[in-house]
């Protein structure tokens, strides 16, 4: 039986072909040719599913892994490709095909000053920048510089859409975006320099005051030992003796009816 038939078959098709000869094994159970094929081909199938899973797991543990460290790239790798670009592009130009006019005229002005930069202040700054991609100093008057580069390079472009030739204007904006791709990948690893730094600023600020924390107790003495108050002593209640004690004198009354008592004359 062809094979074609047997997946087909195997895969739950409407079997057309003629009936395949099945083999009965000796046991009571018979198994079809076809059902043992389709069998064998949805285990493999499911192999090699359970094997790109774990592939593709793994490849993301690394790429997550991996984020942790990050290394920031020569800029020259990233900007050299467009600025050699822009600098073939504008030495290209052919201005005397331009209409004439103040457009023009500022359009050659804006040329020539994007041909000195490329010549005389990036190389310079690329050198720095390359040294040291992780220092920010290095690299920001570069970005500042390519900044600058490309908003010059907007004017030339509209300019040669006013009065530039059609292949001008599509070679001048096709320099135009491979530069602005170039920026931004260039702006983004700023970026990622800038928070990883930070991050380690912070790290760095928590293990110094952990550490001075740590050095703080071990160098401050457990205190002292409080003292007891000492209690007030107790008052002993002396005792006063039997024959001391007096009982105020009390005069007594007459009876009634007799006669009051005479004063002696003195």
């Amino acid at each position: 039986m062809p094979l074609a038939i047997l997946v087909r078959y195997g895969n739950g098709a409407k079997f057309t072909g003629p009936a395949p000869h099945v083999r009965k094994a000796k046991s009571p159970m018979s198994i079809s040719r076809p059902l043992v094929v389709a069998t064998l081909l949805a285990l493999q199938a499911t192999w090699s599913t359970a094997q790109s899973t774990v592939a593709s797991a793994n490849t993301g543990n690394s790429t997550a892994s991996g984020a942790n460290y990050f290394t920031p790239s020569a800029p020259s790798d990233i900007l050299q490709r467009s600025l050699d670009e822009v600098r073939i592009t504008v030495g290209n130009v052919k201005l005397d095909k331009w209409k004439r006019g103040n457009v023009r005229d500022e359009a050659g002005t804006n040329i020539d000053a994007i041909q000195r930069d490329l010549q005389g202040t990036l190389p310079g700054l690329l050198k720095d920048a390359d040294s040291a991609p992780g220092t920010l100093t290095k690299v920001l008057p570069l970005s500042r510089n390519v900044d600058a580069l490309y908003d010059v390079m907007v004017h030339v472009v509209e300019a040669s859409r006013v009065v530039g030739t059609g292949d001008s204007v599509g070679q001048l904006q096709t320099a135009l975006n491979d530069l602005e791709k170039a920026r931004v990948v260039l702006d983004n690893q700023i970026q990622l320099t800038a928070d990883m730094q930070e991050k380690q600023v912070v790290d760095l600020r928590t293990t110094v005051q952990k550490q001075d924390a740590s050095l703080r107790a071990a160098a401050t003495p457990p205190p002292a030992p409080k003292c007891p108050a000492p209690t007030p002593a107790k008052k002993k209640r002396v005792a006063k003796p039997a024959g001391a004690a007096t009982t105020p004198a009390t005069t007594a009354k007459p009876p009634a009816g007799s006669p009051a008592p005479t004063k002696k004359p003195q």
